[in-house]
């Protein structure tokens, strides 16, 4: 009779929890009528193997185990269906899905790119070199002797063994010509370091260079070279000036300036009220750099240029601050219209 009555439960569980469906809320009320630690009808059945005979309990424990199992396993498999089922009725396919934030490029990568662009169609190549140099090919191949003030530890990252972080891109033009014959037509990309940091200066901050070394270089290549350069950079209507100035590694030398972008030569904060704004350094490249690094200057000339690439940044998206470009603040971005966006 015993083991009649748990046929007849498992038959009553398999009758209910049928007509329960996928519906989590009548699934639970089955698991509690027959599951239930307290009231339900599987710990009463418990209860009742404590006064049966004890030659009848053995069978009787063993077929109550089985209803246990499954009574458990019918239950958790119940749940795990209707789950799914609530999950696919709130899941609307036809709903447009959501876009990802989309990233973009630093002012600074996107100008140093445009940059190159713009001379790699001018038949240029970009080369590299390391950021960690020794002072030959940072002051002494430049024609920088040791007296030179560039060289003072209140303007240049000394590290220990002779070595230095390079304080601008012109050791590459060194590397570059003793280990290439002319004609030489590179601009060379990069971070510098120096003792330096205010509203327009960064103690890192990103330089471009430029060399061409062949026979019969002159002035008048450097001036058209450097006023095409400008004018596809900034605007074609902008003007450009040389002015005489003087660089260790170049004779002559000159400074260019363009009009100002933000007030179109009116005169202005940006530009001090001048109406003019330096953008770059050149000039020729000095006989005794040629020497240095093995190139006949008997033979050849060429020139070379430089300019900041954070400097070139500020002007382009017309920052207050060049310390902007390295605050990482994903609102700057959002700001210039070029960061990530939701």
């Amino acid at each position: 009779m015993a083991i009649e009555g748990l046929q007849q439960a498992r038959e009553e569980f398999e009758a209910v929890l049928a007509a329960a469906g996928s519906d989590a809320a009548r699934i639970e009320e089955v698991r509690v009528r027959f599951a239930g630690r307290r009231s339900g009808l599987l710990r009463d059945l418990e209860d009742h193997l404590k006064t049966l005979p004890r030659d009848e309990k053995p069978a009787y424990g063993k077929a109550l185990n089985e209803l246990k199992r499954l009574v458990e396993e019918r239950l958790a498999a119940a749940a795990e269906a209707a789950s799914k089922a609530a999950a696919g009725e709130r899941l609307d396919v036809t709903l447009p899905g959501r876009r990802p934030p989309v990233g973009s490029l630093h002012p600074v990568t996107l100008v140093r790119r445009e940059i190159e662009e713009i001379f790699l169609r001018m038949g240029y190549s970009v080369a590299d070199g390391p950021e960690v140099e020794d002072d030959w090919h940072n002051f002494e191949a430049l024609n920088m002797p040791p007296d030179h003030p560039a060289r003072d530890a209140q303007d240049t990252f000394y590290i220990p063994g002779g070595w230095l972080l390079r304080t601008h891109t012109s050791p590459v033009q060194i590397h570059t010509m003793e280990g290439q014959q002319p004609p030489i037509r590179v601009i060379i990309p990069g971070r510098v370091y120096r003792r330096d940091s205010d509203l327009r200066h960064s103690p890192m901050f990103h330089q471009v260079e430029g060399l061409v070394v062949d026979e019969g270089i002159t002035f008048g290549h450097l001036k058209a070279t450097l006023e095409a350069f400008v004018h596809v950079l900034f605007d074609p209507s902008l003007e450009v000036r040389f002015r005489p100035s003087f660089f260790p590694f170049t004779e002559p030398s000159a400074e260019v300036d363009i009009t100002c972008v933000l007030c179109l030569g009116k005169g202005c904060g940006m530009c001090s009220g001048s109406g003019w704004i330096e953008i770059l350094g050149s000039g020729m490249v000095d006989p005794r750099v040629f020497r240095a690094c093995g190139v006949d200057p008997a033979r050849y000339t060429g020139f070379a240029f430089g300019c900041g690439l954070d400097r070139v940044a500020v002007l382009k998206y017309r920052l207050p601050d060049l310390r902007m470009l390295f605050g990482g603040d994903e609102r700057f971005l959002r700001q210039l219209g070029l960061g990530v966006k939701a």
